[in-house]
């Protein structure tokens, strides 16, 4: 398969001026700016512009806020390289929306309204079980089973082969620290969340999430666009299948080094990081160095002098 793939990132990649550079300079990023607005009733994109930072990082904001402004870069790629043929795209967690905005399985509108409520849903959830997570590096998928099995703890994202994140209550979280160390983890970073995502704790999110979904319209993928699922790591095509995925998503693991073997497999070895940050390009980078991962959410990024593969640390 010949083609690029888009890859859209989660909570987490918020900062306050995001997209502002994207609002002023491009009409394109404006009109989307603006109509999500309208859609949402308040301005979102005034969150993301100037924050402040404590609100634009509360789960309610967080989340649209990224699609938001990812779906404003989309509009400037699909404008900027035309020539581009879309072949993959996959986001992470929350990015699945974006995802499926971009193939056009979710309207925009659909799209920004779910993701808004998924905020809403993910929060009354830690509210009522909270928890927190954790990243742990230097430890393979094995060996974060079983630092999970011994705490109590649930594996939440496997972001590459030496990086996964934990999730749970802030006891078991707490007790899988102690047993990574034990393991010969390299670091265990606690991360600055709101709750236990991507594990059981988020159960409640999860009803929430499929009551909502059952009358949300979801369509195939457009096609010569394959979207990659969260909770398989693989293709999805079926309205069903994604629909189902993006509920079971909030309590199960993010396969996203299956997603990138996945999207490769497919031929695809050229990639954008549409919206902010570069989190998605060091990973995709430590997953497999000979993918080129290009960034696509600022106007710096954009300028063809500038726009250069992100370089993978390691």
């Amino acid at each position: 398969m010949k083609g690029v793939g888009l890859l859209f990132p989660g909570q987490g990649a918020q900062y306050v001026g995001m997209g502002r550079d994207l609002f002023e300079r491009f009409e394109s990023a404006r009109r989307v700016f603006e109509h999500g607005d309208r859609i949402l009733g308040f301005e979102l994109s005034e969150i993301c512009f100037n924050g402040p930072e404590n609100l634009l990082t509360e789960t309610i904001n967080a989340q649209p806020a990224i699609f938001l402004t990812s779906m404003a870069a989309l509009a400037v790629f699909r404008e900027e390289q035309r020539e581009k043929k879309i072949a993959v795209v996959c986001g992470l967690s929350s990015g699945e929306f974006s995802a499926l905005a971009a193939c056009g399985s979710i309207s925009f509108e659909a799209a920004l309204e779910l993701v808004r409520r998924r905020g809403e849903l993910m929060s009354e959830a830690s509210t009522n079980r909270p928890g927190t997570m954790a990243s742990v590096i230097g430890l393979n998928y094995e060996q974060c089973l079983e630092v999970c099995r011994r705490s109590g703890a649930e594996l939440a994202n496997i972001n590459s082969p030496q990086q996964m994140v934990i999730s749970g209550s802030e006891d078991a979280v707490r007790r899988a620290d102690a047993e990574a160390k034990k393991a010969g983890a390299k670091r265990v970073i606690p991360l600055k969340v709101s709750g236990a995502f991507h594990s059981s704790l988020m159960r409640e999110a999860q009803t929430g999430l499929e009551n909502i979904l059952k009358y949300v319209p979801i369509a195939t993928p457009e096609d010569g666009i394959s979207f990659i699922a969260n909770v398989s790591g693989e293709m999805a095509y079926d309205a069903e299948q994604i629909r189902s995925g993006l509920a079971r998503q909030v309590v199960t693991s993010v396969q996203w080094v299956r997603s990138i073997e996945t999207a490769k497999g497919l031929g695809v070895m050229e990639f954008y990081e549409v919206g902010p940050g570069t989190v998605l390009a060091g990973l995709a980078g430590r997953i497999d160095k000979s993918l080129r991962v290009f960034p696509w959410g600022t106007v710096r990024d954009i300028l063809e002098e500038n726009n250069h593969p992100v370089e993978t640390r390691t």
